[in-house]
């Protein structure tokens, strides 16, 4: 699955997950040696995968997503930075590999609104979390913090070929002076002014990118992206 639109419907159902009490969070009762594939989970090329564990009630003890040796679905390491998380179906997680199966994203919810992606180098069957700016970064030379009072997070991703990728950032804050909005410049806007005279404002950017040696990737072309309606 490497489609914009495909990409796209997946974050937004993982958003879904918490727009009702009902569904506030996907959780899972694991059996003791149940290994669950995520959603799309399986590599192209069949020998590898990505499974989730936990114990406990719900599975929210020890919960962890498991790099898979397949067709023997054996457990091979643990993938880092996964968490802290709100969900532990294995269906709340979802995995885009590239062609090759070197490397694969897993986006998940850290929060209601917040969607988390991580990218991995797989190299002698072992998941190398790959690192690099954020575009927000990228913009304002430093990462989001508590009081910028975000509230929700939703990144994109797709992949160009095995070595290029499209990554996009929509972030929406609250904040109550103008020198955020002035910090995002043309990549913010104000969607809403609230009652206390606070104010909504939308981030979103948009780059490609290139995946370089040491585990890293490299944004090669910044650019404003779209606003929602």
């Amino acid at each position: 699955m490497t489609s914009r639109r495909a990409i796209s419907t997946v974050l937004a159902a993982l958003l879904a997950c918490g727009t009702t009490p009902a569904r506030a969070t996907d959780s899972h009762d694991y059996a003791r040696d149940e290994y669950a594939v995520i959603r799309d989970g399986l590599a192209p090329d069949k020998h590898l995968s990505q499974a989730s564990h936990g114990d406990g009630e719900g599975g929210n003890e020890n919960f962890h997503v498991w790099l898979m040796a397949e067709p023997a679905h054996r457990r091979i390491a643990r993938l880092a930075d996964i968490g802290p998380v709100l969900d532990t179906g294995p269906n709340a997680y979802y995995a885009f590999w590239s062609a090759d199966s070197r490397h694969v994203v897993i986006t998940f919810r850290s929060d209601r609104h917040m969607v988390e992606l991580n990218l991995y180098h797989i190299e002698n069957r072992r998941a190398h979390l790959m690192l690099g700016r954020s575009l927000f970064k990228e913009v304002t030379s430093r990462e989001v913090g508590a009081d910028d009072h975000q509230r929700e997070s939703i990144p994109e991703f797709e992949w160009k070929d095995t070595r290029r990728f499209v990554l996009k950032e929509r972030r929406r804050f609250v904040t109550s002076g103008p020198g955020f909005e002035r910090m995002l410049g043309a990549f913010g806007r104000v969607t809403d002014k609230l009652d206390d005279g606070r104010l909504m404002i939308e981030f979103s950017a948009e780059a490609d990118c290139l995946l370089m040696p040491g585990d890293r990737y490299r944004i090669v072309d910044l650019r404003t992206g779209k606003f929602g309606n």
